[in-house]
């Protein structure tokens, strides 16, 4: 029997005739894509899937140990849930090809209809391999937002929250951005990686689960709100190795944005290290300038705040600017963590401070430094962007505006209802009982710790007796120290 012949795809036929892009038992359908493309995805795929888990080693070495393992287990389901809603229904919700300016159908759901068309996000690449891309981009938004139980949230209604999050949330403003058809999109925000979908939304999802859940047991009462119970990091190795796999990934995180192996991924992957290095640098600085000590927390923050703020910018400005808007948006998010006792508010990572004002700010100087001559490097893009302030394109700051505070109402809002609905449904309460706060999240949800060689361990650790603790399986009186808030320290 003679084998068929397999012909190369020439040219794509319209989606609607053949979403599939071809018959692959006649035709080749990886023809037309450079296999450098290819490549260069994949790889930023898997660089970018590790960001969720490191997002978990941060929290974990930033809490407590009480409940450091909680939020390992909430990196893993992020990774794993999401991944499956991503599968079922949240890809199509945001790049299925509608021309409706709110929120997709459900035409691509499982994947149905994607293989091997161009990507609506650059032709270079075909729609299986952006949506793989697409996935490590919510189960690291989730993890992000997932901090915000902080000690005090129990975790069956954080994980459905954080499912009804990111449907309502996260693929609204997806669509809205990152959709040709989508309204933010068609006005001219720019948004190079994800600032409005993951960084302002989380940040501003946080800053509203915060609220709902109240302030930890040991925490001050509003009245002394200037003054709290600092809790300083059970394992800032840990934290700092969270920081250094998030830097990592965040190459892969701006650098596949373009997404194609090009000059304009390259020049992001440059801007994303030098903002990254601006925020470290500032944040250091400044909390040097208060204390007359360094703080591996401070870096931490700082680099972070520098990714973030560098997130919708790398692929549109000059690389002359990149560590000054790290810079710059590090010293935003300090003072926001420093005065964020204003708010009456118990964000102990500073998640707000870091991504919600940060991803805001980030915006902001998008729209300032722009620049029409960085799109155009991936041989694709042209003259179809203006650019913003650095080509005088005035207009720009305003869209950028719009977007960031269009993005930071929506999170900010339908968490509030998001969190009110679960609250009040029997059964999914979303504040954890005392006593399994003062004995912590990880003695109450994990059977992998032994609960009384942790309170012997953590009598050993803060100086305690074996006669106060032995054989008792009540929590330690935690070592308290009462300071004054600033942006340099993590409550918790």
């Amino acid at each position: 029997m003679a084998e068929p012949e397999i012909v190369p795809v020439t040219e794509w036929p319209d989606w609607h005739a053949n979403p599939n892009g071809g018959d692959p038992l006649t035709q080749n359908l990886n023809a037309p894509y450079d296999k450098g493309d290819l490549c260069w995805m994949l790889v930023c795929t898997a660089l970018c899937w590790q960001i969720t888990p490191a997002i978990g080693f941060l929290y974990a070495g930033m809490h407590r140990r009480k409940a450091a393992l909680t939020m390992v287990l909430q990196s893993l389901f992020c990774a794993c849930a999401c991944g499956i809603q991503f599968w079922i229904y949240g890809y199509s919700l945001y790049q299925a090809r509608t021309t409706n300016p709110i929120l997709g159908n459900l035409s691509l759901a499982v994947f149905r209809n994607v293989l091997a068309q161009p990507s609506m996000a650059n032709s270079d690449i075909p729609d299986i391999l952006y949506a793989a891309f697409g996935f490590t981009f919510v189960s690291c938004t989730a993890m992000i937002l997932a901090g915000a139980m902080l000690e005090r949230g129990r975790l069956l209604p954080s994980m459905l929250f954080l499912l009804c999050w990111t449907t309502f949330v996260y693929y609204f403003i997806a669509y809205w951005e990152w959709n040709p058809s989508g309204w933010l999109y068609k006005l001219g925000v720019y948004d190079f990686a994800g600032s409005g979908p993951v960084h302002i939304a989380s940040g501003f999802g946080a800053l509203a689960w915060s609220l709902m859940l109240g302030p930890r047991v040991a925490d001050p009462d509003a009245v002394d709100r200037k003054r709290s119970v600092h809790h300083k990091p059970h394992s800032p190795l840990l934290m700092c190795l969270g920081t250094v796999f998030i830097w990592l990934g965040w190459f892969a995180f701006t650098g596949g944005s373009t997404p194609n192996l090009s000059l304009r991924a390259i020049y992001a992957v440059v801007n994303t290290n030098l903002a990254g290095c601006g925020g470290g640098v500032g944040w250091v600085l400044i909390d040097y300038l208060y204390k007359r000590k360094f703080s591996l927390v401070g870096f931490c923050s700082g680099i972070i705040a520098g990714l973030v703020g560098i997130t919708p910018a790398a692929g549109y400005v000059p690389v002359y600017v990149a560590s000054l808007i790290g810079f710059l948006t590090s010293t935003s998010c300090y003072y926001a963590a420093k005065y964020k006792h204003l708010l009456s508010v118990d964000d102990g990572l500073d998640m707000f401070a870091i991504h919600g004002v940060g991803g805001y700010v980030g915006d902001l100087l998008t729209g300032i430094f722009a620049d029409n001559l960085v799109p155009a490097l991936d041989g694709v893009s042209g003259s179809s962007y203006a650019g913003g302030w650095w080509n005088r394109n005035f207009r720009q700051l305003g869209l950028q505006f719009a977007g960031a505070t269009t993005a930071a109402a929506w999170s900010f809002v339908v968490s509030c209802i998001l969190l009110f609905i679960i609250n009040k449904i029997p059964g999914l309460h979303l504040r954890a009982s005392e006593d399994s706060e003062i004995r912590g999240l990880d003695i109450k949800y994990l059977e992998d710790v032994d609960e009384e060689g942790f309170y012997m361990n953590e009598c050993i650790l803060h100086g305690h007796t074996p006669p106060r603790c032995s054989g008792s399986l009540k929590a330690p009186t935690p070592v308290m120290e009462s300071v004054g808030i600033d942006g340099g320290e993590k409550k918790d």
